[in-house]
């Protein structure tokens, strides 16, 4: 039987009035969204749906918002009996693979990463701290591109991110992965730009923010996988409770290892990747680390329709 993947989006796909048209259908999604606003105490559903955008794009807001909206959507795939092997997100996305895996409760998947946006925003300074994805470079590259910008005396300059073949997002004070941007260029990059985030996401800059995750963890009840998790920070496929408490805790400031993440599913025998949630960004991603395997997504009436029937046809 051919084994399927889901796969779960981070930062960057959030749009207004995502999961708004599979929770007007389904109950089961429209209950994933009431259940936010009450365990948050806060309009999530209005913000999802409604806006405004930059709201939705501060941090603390973006990740329940986009944790909820994948998990409406994984509940309307198990309502149509479609279960996983295998699970993984993309940074925050890797709490709604616990979610999917039976590791965390949802509600305290959105308390932990609602504490984990605000805890992100508090360890560095709005302006201080920035990403920029870089084209066309060698891992190699990236890392001599980091040592070189830092010994500058700028501030930190760290790979954030390693997405898939020749594009790696960098993170660290602004000055210096500005200045990381123009050598990039200089070193022979396709192409290098700024992203337009709040934070430097998976630098050593965060290390507040993972020391505060770690605590919570701990008070938190986490259990071991039902399903197997590929771990961001080191590209395992992992189900104990413990390795899966110390994986959230140093995915804080440690770099995604997405492209060896999804070479570990396809090393497992995933032939089918599903993303659950909003948007197309790791879809594109897993096109280009590998040819050979079938890519899916579930965010909308029409995404949902099509890969149902993909994936009744292959099961």
């Amino acid at each position: 039987m051919t084994k399927t993947a889901f796969v779960f989006p981070g930062q960057g796909s959030q749009y207004v009035g995502m999961g708004k048209e599979l929770a007007e259908k389904y109950p089961q999604a429209a209950a994933v969204f009431s259940e936010a606003d009450r365990v948050l105490s806060i309009p999530l559903t209005e913000l999802c749906w409604q806006g405004p955008e930059e709201e939705l794009r501060i941090t603390y807001n973006t990740q329940p918002a986009l944790l909820t909206t994948s998990i409406a959507c994984l509940r309307v795939l198990w309502e149509h009996g479609i279960k996983a092997d295998y699970v993984a997100g993309h940074s925050l996305g890797e709490y709604s693979a616990l979610v999917a895996a039976g590791s965390l409760d949802y509600h305290e998947a959105l308390r932990l990463v609602r504490f984990r946006g605000e805890a992100m925003t508090q360890a560095v300074p709005a302006g201080e701290g920035t990403m920029a994805a870089v084209l066309g470079m060698s891992t190699e590259q990236i890392r001599e591109l980091c040592t070189k910008a830092s010994a500058l005396g700028l501030g930190v300059v760290e790979p954030a991110n390693f997405n898939c073949p020749g594009q790696v997002v960098i993170a660290g004070n602004t000055t210096a992965v500005e200045k990381a941007v123009d050598m990039a260029k200089e070193m022979g990059a396709k192409r290098a730009v700024m992203l337009s985030v709040s934070g430097p996401f998976h630098s050593s800059l965060l290390a507040p923010a993972r020391e505060a995750m770690g605590k919570l963890l701990k008070t938190i009840e986490v259990k071991d996988a039902e399903i197997p998790v590929v771990s961001n920070v080191n590209a395992q496929i992992i189900k104990d409770k413990d390795k899966i408490i110390d994986a959230l805790t140093n995915q804080v400031n440690s770099p995604v290892l997405w492209e060896d993440s999804v070479c570990a599913l396809i090393e497992a025998g995933v032939k089918i990747f599903v993303e659950v949630g909003p948007g197309k960004v790791l879809s594109g991603l897993i096109k280009k680390i590998s040819k050979e395997v079938r890519i899916l997504n579930v965010e909308d009436l029409a995404s949902l329709e099509n890969s149902l029937a993909l994936l009744k046809e292959c099961g």
